[in-house]
């Protein structure tokens, strides 16, 4: 997988790395400097590499390596329902790493996956959160329970968020950006929330649904 940018350049698991292509002289004392091999090539053969502001450094690393069900052993998941836009998923990513939330569940099928573009829009907070992929979200939402967790759904027609208490091993989780949290996922939820709106827009895009909710679910526990 092609990926780019300085800060994911400084954050990525150099143990990850196949390759790097650089045309920026500025970066060549960071990369001696870390005793990284690269090739120095022109611009335009990064143009033509990636579509993105790639800053004058693109990294060919490993394909990513999914994480289990089993794995989670965080007090606050976020759970993603057939997430389907790469920059949501990436600045989801990176407000949970900011946040200190270790684990992200994806579903197998129907959703967005790690790409070079999450990873950059991310800046790098992929390497310090996990990301759970399974192939069913309510089994997966089953197993939590059983290990004490409370799911809590977004949706517009929930509780507003600021009147909840919350469990303290708690799931969050976010539907898709077009038709929502799906109802069987919403059927097997302990709770449904809302972020109140008062203006003429009656939506968030599920990056800032996220960000809101995340921080106002750790400022409001039980």
């Amino acid at each position: 997988m092609l990926v780019y940018g300085r800060n994911v350049l400084k954050e990525i698991d150099k143990k990850k790395i196949n390759k790097i292509f650089v045309s920026s002289k500025e970066l060549i004392p960071y990369l001696k400097e870390a005793k990284l091999k690269f090739d120095f090539v022109p611009k335009q053969k990064l143009d033509k590499m990636v579509n993105g502001n790639h800053q004058g450094i693109v990294i060919d690393i490993l394909d990513y390596d999914y994480y289990d069900i089993d794995d989670v052993s965080g007090d606050f998941v976020v759970m993603l329902d057939h997430l389907e836009d790469p920059h949501n998923f990436g600045a989801i990513i990176r407000t949970c790493e900011c946040a200190g939330i270790k684990e992200i569940i994806i579903p197998k099928d129907r959703s967005v996956k790690v790409t070079d573009t999450v990873v950059h829009v991310s800046t790098g907070a992929i390497e310090y959160v996990k990301i759970i992929m399974v192939n069913n979200l309510v089994n997966a939402i089953n197993k939590l329970k059983d290990k004490g967790y409370f799911i809590y759904a977004s949706e517009m027609k929930g509780k507003p968020y600021d009147e909840v208490s919350y469990n303290d091993k708690k799931v969050l989780v976010i539907g898709n950006e077009g038709s929502g949290v799906s109802n069987i996922v919403l059927n097997n939820s302990d709770e449904v929330i809302s972020i109140p709106m008062k203006g003429k827009i009656n939506s968030l895009n599920a990056s800032a649904a996220a960000a809101i909710l995340i921080y106002g679910m750790m400022n409001n526990d039980k």
